[in-house]
């Protein structure tokens, strides 16, 4: 990764890397060697956190990344457009590649590497980094 690239960690990343997945923590570690940007879209936390102690490795991830992307309406108009022309209804990997793009693109770490390709295979800003 590039100093000036971003890392954007889907659910399936945050999940791996409270789990101490040793290839999802491979890459973050990379990221912040380079200097690069890592984020966490707040749409994530919806799918990730319960409110429960037992959200303690999910919060510590959360915590250290420290960077999100706020959902915007143009963030929701445009996933809406992705799962339209994509025929799907993952709504939140859609707003997750959505408000990538409207923030400078950047690489996904995704667990769900086949759906993030979909949504995104028109998008040229957007790399999609399977765990």
């Amino acid at each position: 990764m590039a100093q000036d690239e971003r890392l954007v960690l889907d659910s399936g990343a945050v999940i791996a890397l409270a789990r101490y997945d040793a290839r999802a923590r491979s890459v973050l570690q990379a990221a912040w060697e380079a200097g690069a940007r890592v984020s966490i879209p707040a749409v994530v936390l919806a799918e990730t956190v319960r409110g429960r102690p037992d959200d303690a490795p999910v919060s510590r991830i959360v915590k250290a990344v420290g960077d999100y992307i706020e959902v915007t309406e143009p963030d929701g108009r445009t996933a809406g457009h992705l799962l339209g022309d994509t025929g799907m209804s993952s709504t939140i990997d859609a707003i997750v590649v959505a408000s990538t793009d409207r923030t400078g693109g950047g690489a996904i770490l995704t667990g769900d590497a086949g759906d993030l390709r979909r949504l995104a295979e028109s998008n040229a800003s957007i790399r999609i980094v399977p765990l």
